[in-house]
């Protein structure tokens, strides 16, 4: 069954050269030869900032990130790609989270000291992380922490469920490991997952 998917470039670096926005191209062309609609943001693009405070988390998010909440709110599912910097996210990859959350977006506190409400029911959502090191070693040495934080503490919290990820470790090892990477993108974007 075709799938209407947001697929989210989280790197930073507008670059085209960028790994992170190849994974996205062949996820990208996978989906379309799946038959499934997919909007794409590309971060490094979009014009936001930093949030400085608890009270701008609780007022709307600028024109662009209003404009990713909508393509959002139409998908099924969301794919967020990019790189480990530093054990974690790049820095301007959770504002533009923190920024898509804004205004009870993902979730809502219906009851002051309830818990929230998962506003992201009914959707599903991979996250592919790229690194410089082998990916069982950032799942042995380092329990992949981050990872685990990101799915629970934001896309399990909205109510993204399942929430899958897909590690690809050791991206500058050869051009032969770049391919069957990007062969595994274009195989999940055929199959909207």
């Amino acid at each position: 069954m075709a799938r209407s998917i947001l697929l989210v470039n989280g790197h930073p670096d507008p670059s085209k050269e960028r790994f992170c926005h190849a994974l996205c191209n062949a996820y990208q062309e996978g989906a379309h030869e799946g038959g499934n609609a997919v909007a794409r943001v590309d971060i490094g693009t979009l014009d936001f900032g930093f949030l400085e405070n608890a009270q701008a988390f609780v007022t709307p998010p600028p024109v662009d990130i209003a404009a990713v909440q909508a393509m959002l709110e139409r998908a099924d599912h969301m794919v967020l790609v990019h790189p480990l910097w530093l054990g974690t996210l790049p820095a301007r990859t959770k504002a533009f989270l923190e920024h898509l959350a804004r205004n009870d977006f993902l979730v809502k506190t219906e009851v002051k000291g309830a818990w929230p409400a998962k506003r992201m029911r009914g959707k599903s959502a991979r996250i592919v992380m790229t690194m410089g090191m082998p990916g069982f070693a950032y799942n042995i040495f380092y329990r992949a922490h981050s990872l685990k934080a990101l799915e629970a503490g934001v896309f399990q919290m909205a109510g993204f469920k399942p929430v899958q990820h897909t590690i690809f470790g050791a991206i500058d090892f050869s051009a032969e490991n770049r391919k069957r990477m990007l062969d595994k993108m274009r195989a999940l974007g055929r199959a909207g997952k």
